[in-house]
């Protein structure tokens, strides 16, 4: 029997991305694996089931999982869902490994050999299987324009019969990947853009988009490419320079955050009620407790003349080009261990064994069984 590869549809309401699409499902087939998917699983994407070709079709979710020898997708399954998996059986995607020890537990009660994509190491050779750079990159395009089509300006430049009026000013804090897709998004809608970063390394990127780096004097440059947390004395440095320049903006978008920990509030409530009135605050972190005092995830709050709003599951707003993008990333990070539809993982592989949250009845990564107190 060659391998079963299934996907249902999300079980996360409003989540509308799925985790393969028409084009890498081929590429699936290309090895010898056989697709099993529920009806409908691409709908919400765009995709019909006859787009899949070939893939056997079930009318529910529970033959699917039942079924699969690999189940592929994005957001993390309820317990119900694991339960309903094949014991051995092999689960790839987002798993927000550090949100639920029941979760893991059962994963490792059902011998689930499950994959955390959010555990990747941080390395060249794992960039084209990076979910969290990919879809970072989808919010970051989406929170410019959230903030333009919420701002009582026009962006770009304008010049009509009676004049001209001036671009508006875009403030983006934060210069990962989100941050700088933000920045060029916002560059091409026609707006003067700063940008901002406490790693000082990040300065030469945001220039390279054409926008200008505020730089408030802090630096705070930490392991793996992502910030430590500031000192009480840095953290005033900080928030005296960076409170002008936020007074100064016309937009404020908001990107900082470290996958399984609360997003650094790095915008004060004094910040906010020093802003124009009419400005626009878009804060990408909302979902891990907002990088802006006053952020209600999901939530659109006018604080003072300020609209703060909190944005959640935001690639999930452009269904169709997240979709592709995650499934080449799941594709390129199982596919090297399908050959003629058997699937043999490698644990000498620091990938496959850095992103492996649960294995043979075992939490194999020590970070989270840590954190977790498992």
């Amino acid at each position: 029997m060659p391998l079963v590869i299934g996907v249902t549809k999300e079980f996360t309401p409003g989540e509308r991305r799925v985790a393969l699409v028409p084009d890498v499902a081929k590429k699936y087939q290309g090895l010898g694996a056989a697709l099993l998917l529920q009806a409908g699983a691409g709908a919400s994407a765009y995709y019909r089931d006859e787009d899949f070709g070939a893939a056997e079709l079930a009318a529910e979710a529970g033959p699917v999982l039942a079924k699969a020898d690999v189940v592929l997708q994005v957001q993390p399954l309820g317990l119900e869902d694991i339960a309903m998996l094949k014991p051995g059986a092999v689960l790839v995607g987002l798993q927000q490994p550090w949100s639920s020890p029941e979760r893991v537990k059962l994963l490792v009660e059902k011998q689930i050999t499950c994959f955390a994509l959010e555990l990747l190491p941080r390395i060249s050779r794992a960039q084209s299987m990076d979910v969290l750079s990919s879809q970072a990159a989808v919010a970051g395009y989406e929170c410019a324009l959230i903030a333009a089509d919420h701002s009582p300006k026009f962006f770009p430049m304008l010049t009509y019969a009676a004049g001209t009026i001036r671009p508006a000013k875009v403030l983006v804090i934060g210069a990962g990947v989100a941050g700088l897709q933000a920045i060029a998004t916002a560059k091409r809608l026609g707006a003067m853009v700063s940008g901002y970063d406490v790693r000082p390394e990040t300065k030469e990127q945001i220039e390279s988009l054409g926008a200008k780096f505020v730089d408030t004097g802090v630096s705070a440059a930490g392991a793996g490419g992502y910030a430590r947390e500031l000192t009480d004395e840095e953290k005033r440095i900080q928030a005296d320079k960076l409170g002008r320049a936020i007074a100064e903006c016309d937009a404020l978008i908001t990107t900082a955050a470290i996958p399984g920990k609360k997003a650094p509030q790095i915008v004060t409530a004094e910040m906010v009620a020093r802003m124009k009135p009419g400005s626009v605050v878009v804060d990408m972190a909302a979902e891990s407790g907002g990088n802006v005092a006053g952020t209600q995830a999901g939530e659109k709050t006018l604080v003072g003349e300020t609209l703060v709003i909190g944005p959640v599951n935001i690639p999930s707003r452009m269904p169709v080009h997240a979709s592709e993008m995650y499934a080449k990333n799941l594709y390129n990070f199982i596919s090297p261990f399908i050959k003629d539809g058997v699937l043999g993982l490698d644990w000498e592989d620091e990938v496959l064994a850095g992103a492996c949250l649960t294995h043979a009845g075992e939490i194999r990564h020590a970070g989270v069984k840590a954190a977790l107190g498992l």
